[in-house]
């Protein structure tokens, strides 16, 4: 990370910042002026348009009238509030801020030609912000008549809701700097973290790469753009799926952000698919045009509508097969989730493992989870003991002999899952589905174990399966139509969302996932930031439920380090290389929680 020069002889001031111009009032200009005005300070807001001075002046209206409505404001905070609020078409009001905020257009020539202007105008000691999210704030500074005052202010959009604040120094940024702008996001409420100057910064250095190979594997025509998006969304709990997202934040604002990173990392997951060119030369950049990867009713609308590429609704054109019971294989958490969640929805179900006693086990484990959901209310105890009654654990495969879906969740090795579809094939009776739950092996691998590849299929349930909505269909190339419109049904009656993808590693989830993962490991071993800092960056910034390495040591070092070798070896991109200290963390046994120490140390139970 930059570590900003401090030089003594600098005499900025450290008197709090009282008074603020923000130049450009666009929607992130318009909100950062909100806050600011909502928190006593004293705002200028300047655009050489005096249509968008107009707006942001009716917008601060609107917002400020919503909060007295809602109870959050009385009626003299919001006199208040608008008095401070001022506006402007010339640069020179900025003359007697403390701080000046710049959120023009993301071009370097604008905001450069601002910086030259404010230099002749703004005193010595005002602090300069840029609020870019991909050019290079020390080049700007470096341009500037006092770079020592120069710094990143990235607040997030919507910025009067999001929490987190970048403050981005350059290695010729003073320290009194960095503190005076980092004291005013805590007084209004923000989350400030610390970052060095490089393309995207923390959260959106993660997030446009993420970002980037969603479009990409959108554009291979791999997945479509509602299973991609409903993927992200159920299997790790975001907000927004990432072509939704690329929609909302401007499909040409992506693209600058991409060209910039990869300009400095020259990292091949950093070049723009050029799905993003297409769209942003063809003028369809999203929610603001009306069209980008969805069609909205209007520009500025989030309201998607049906377009020519959304799937038609209703039921397969090819009928599936008729599926009354269900044979689980293996005596793990996963098996046992899965025969819970079959059991719930009335299928008579064969829980198999090695031996009868782990059958059993397996069987108590869900009476256990079935109790926790009558403790909860989410059940009642006459149905908790119908499903555990339509459960029957068994010690032997041959019990799998009258099963019409024949589903595996065994360790995670090819060999063993090989060897366990073999035996499928020879006890399960013709017309059985056949399908493994891997979350990262090649399902064709199963399939040829067996005399009847048409019958196999993916079904990727997520941990924990009784609460986790998602399933990855997975077809290969040799699966039936029809075995693929029955799984999808079964899915349905089971209340899960199935997406469906095709047979190579990582599936959707856990292709977009991983690599993100493994880019906040570099980031750390860089020593760019934190971990705390990257965490709070993406939690806050990102909307994600967790930090990436709070999600790393849930997991599993170990497992996300498999999986990453997995993608790196089906794709061949340098850029999937597992990260060299998540490899010397796992050689060293730090596994994650399961074994005390990950990324963090745990207390031991």
């Amino acid at each position: 990370m930059a570590t900003p020069l401090s030089d003594p002889s600098l005499s900025l001031s450290a008197s709090p910042v009282k008074t603020v111009a923000v130049v450009g009032l666009g929607t992130m200009g318009t909100g950062i002026a909100e806050i600011l005005a909502k928190a006593g300070r004293e705002v200028v807001g300047i655009d050489i348009s005096e249509a968008a001075a107009a707006q942001a002046t009716a917008a601060l209206e609107s917002s400020t009238a919503r909060a007295v409505q809602r109870g959050r404001l009385t009626e003299q905070e919001r006199d208040d509030a608008l008095a401070r609020f001022a506006t402007s078409t010339d640069l020179r009001a900025a003359a007697d801020a403390d701080l000046v905020i710049e959120v023009a257009p993301e071009s370097y020539d604008i905001k450069h030609q601002i910086f030259r202007e404010l230099d002749g105008i703004v005193r010595p000691e005002t602090i300069l912000a840029t609020g870019t999210n991909a050019l290079s704030v020390t080049r700007l500074a470096a341009d500037s008549a006092r770079p020592e005052r120069v710094l990143g202010l990235h607040f997030f959009n919507p910025a009067p809701a999001m929490k987190l604040v970048e403050v981005v120094s350059s290695v010729l940024t003073a320290p009194t700097a960095v503190a005076a702008v980092t004291d005013l996001a805590l007084e209004l409420g923000k989350e400030p973290v610390a970052v060095g100057d490089r393309p995207g910064f923390v959260a959106d250095g993660l997030l446009f790469g993420y970002l980037n190979q969603a479009a990409a594997m959108y554009e291979a025509k791999y997945a479509s753009r509602e299973d991609i998006d409903a993927a992200m969304k159920l299997g790790c709990g975001l907000p927004m799926g990432p072509l939704a997202l690329l929609d909302l934040i401007g499909v040409d604002t992506a693209r600058t952000v991409l060209e910039a990173m990869y300009a400095e990392s020259h990292d091949r997951l950093h070049a723009p698919s050029p799905i993003l060119k297409q769209l942003s030369e063809a003028g369809l950049t999203g929610r603001k045009s009306g069209r980008g990867f969805y069609t909205y009713d209007a520009p500025g609308s989030a309201t998607v509508v049906r377009d020519a590429l959304t799937p038609p609704e209703g039921a397969s054109l090819v009928p599936g097969r008729t599926v009354r019971s269900v044979g689980v294989a293996g005596s793990g958490t996963m098996a046992s989730g899965i025969a819970e969640v079959f059991a719930k929805a009335g299928y008579e179900v064969v829980l198999a493992a090695r031996t009868e006693e782990k059958a059993q086990a397996a069987k108590a484990r869900i009476g256990k989870s079935l109790s926790r959901s009558v403790d909860k209310g989410r059940m009642t105890a006459e149905a908790a003991a119908e499903t555990l009654e339509r459960i029957t654990p068994a010690g032997s495969y041959d019990s799998f002999a009258d099963v019409d879906l024949a589903l595996e969740a065994v360790a995670e090795d090819l060999e063993i899952k090989q060897q366990l579809f073999a035996v499928f094939d020879k006890v399960c009776k013709p017309g059985a589905i056949l399908a493994t739950t891997t979350s990262s092996l090649p399902v064709v691998a199963c399939a040829r174990a067996t005399s009847r590849p048409q019958d196999v299929i993916g079904m990727h349930f997520f941990n924990p399966a009784p609460a986790m909505k998602l399933v990855e269909v997975v077809r290969t190339v040799l699966t039936a139509d029809d075995v693929h419109a029955t799984v999808r049904e079964v899915c349905a009656k089971v209340r899960k969302h199935p997406v469906d993808c095709g047979d190579r590693a990582g599936f959707i989830v856990n292709a977009l996932l991983f690599p993100y993962l493994n880019n906040a490991i570099k980031m750390v071993q860089e020593h760019y930031a934190t971990l705390d800092d990257i965490d709070a960056a993406m939690k806050l910034g990102g909307g994600y439920p967790m930090g990436p390495f709070e999600l790393l040591d849930v997991v599993g070092l170990d497992v996300s380090l498999a999986i990453e070798k997995v993608l790196h070896r089906e794709f061949r991109d340098p850029g999937l290389a597992p990260a060299p200290l998540l490899e010397h963390l796992v050689a060293a046994g730090c596994l994650g929680r399961k074994t005390g120490r990950g990324f963090r140390e745990y207390a031991r139970r």
